[in-house]
């Protein structure tokens, strides 16, 4: 006889809500568009708007200055790294693993900020009665 094979599982990612439909205070406040729940997502909104302009600002920064450089020491225009000009190999070569990297950073900062706020949402406890 042979070996039925195990049956197959389908993957679908992780479950997006609880199994028993109960949803956390948090959530139930952010889809009632109470205060608390302005609060969250204007939380949530502001760090992701500061992540958003840091990363603005370290490409402003790297690739926003290299023509002022090239322009404040004109002798730049004429160095070579063997057969390449330099402003070639900082612009051709340089700049996609920059731009892998900001958007690697600026992705797992985003999920971070996330998950920070899914754990801050699914943590309120509902007030107290007197």
């Amino acid at each position: 006889m042979t070996e039925q094979p195990p049956p197959r599982v389908r993957v679908t990612g992780p479950p997006r809500r609880r199994a028993d439909g109960v949803r956390s205070t948090g959530t139930r406040e952010i889809d009632a568009e109470t205060a608390l729940g302005e609060v969250f997502m204007r939380s949530l909104l502001r760090e992701q708007l500061l992540l958003a302009m840091r990363v603005l600002v370290a490409l402003a920064l790297t690739f926003g200055l290299l023509p002022l450089l090239f322009h404040l020491f004109p002798e730049l225009g004429g160095v070579r790294v063997g057969p390449m000009p330099l402003a070639w190999l900082l612009l051709g070569l340089l700049t996609y693993p920059w731009l892998v990297l900001l958007g690697w950073f600026y992705i797992r900062r985003s999920e971070a900020n996330e998950r920070d706020f899914a754990d801050l949402v699914g943590t309120v406890r509902p007030e107290e009665g007197p």
